[in-house]
């Protein structure tokens, strides 16, 4: 079973998506880490940004191993390595180039193979799971995500107007949405969860309560169109 949570920054997908995966016994399965964690390889291996076909070479040969929500690369656990603000400020050189993100994709199917996933991204539902089982696409209005960002951060000690964290997120916006590939869209199929005055245990809620009517719903036409039921 795929389940996909899609949505732009801010939109509060990952906390949504691991707390959904819990109650329901399945796995998480966060994207944003796997594109970190090739990422900070290339930057260990010293690749130029430049040089897309390296690039693309390291991503398509790497062992990417999703585990017990730990990132490992080649055997190594870099979960806390990723999280570094060189890798944030270079992400962009492996989640925009089409054949590094091809690469990469067929990294997060490999590891979604037989298992019950929830995923969250921006392309999930769209670009790597197109035929996931319940789809939902978590928004807000650009002003809410970027309050929801500022407390975030200053629960973390760090202060950051609520102006600046609107025009860092616009411009990330855009730049999702201008992606030539996996660029941000709700998928045809998806569910379209409009947040804004939500507070994240209503959301959670919701979620819940969208999913596990798509899986009732998956689960009725399995049975219907099994003619030994």
């Amino acid at each position: 079973m795929i389940i996909t949570i899609d949505g732009p920054a801010g939109a509060g997908k990952s906390s949504i998506a691991r707390r959904v995966a819990n109650e329901l016994g399945f796995e998480f399965l966060d994207t944003g880490a796997m594109y970190r964690a090739v990422t900070w390889g290339a930057m260990q291996r010293q690749i130029a940004w430049d040089d897309v076909d390296a690039l693309v070479d390291f991503a398509d040969a790497v062992c990417l191993v999703w585990q017990d929500d730990c990132i490992y690369l080649d055997d190594q656990d870099i979960s806390e390595e990723i999280r570094s603000p060189q890798v944030t400020r270079h992400i962009r050189h492996l989640a925009d180039p089409p054949r590094i993100r091809e690469r990469i994709t067929s990294q997060q199917r490999r590891i979604a193979t037989g298992r019950d996933i929830v995923t969250e991204g921006r392309d999930q539902g769209t670009e790597v799971f197109p035929d996931a089982h319940c789809k939902i696409f978590l928004t807000a209005s650009p002003e809410e995500r970027a309050r929801r960002r500022q407390q975030q951060l200053a629960q973390s000690g760090q202060v950051m107007s609520v102006e600046e964290i609107l025009t860092a997120q616009n411009q990330r916006d855009l730049e999702d949405r201008m992606r030539p590939v996996g660029r941000l869209r709700a998928a045809a199929d998806a569910i379209v969860l409009q947040t804004d005055g939500m507070t994240p245990d209503e959301v959670r809620q919701e979620v819940l309560r969208l999913v596990r009517k798509c899986l009732d719903a998956t689960a009725t036409n399995s049975t219907s169109s099994d003619p030994n039921a």
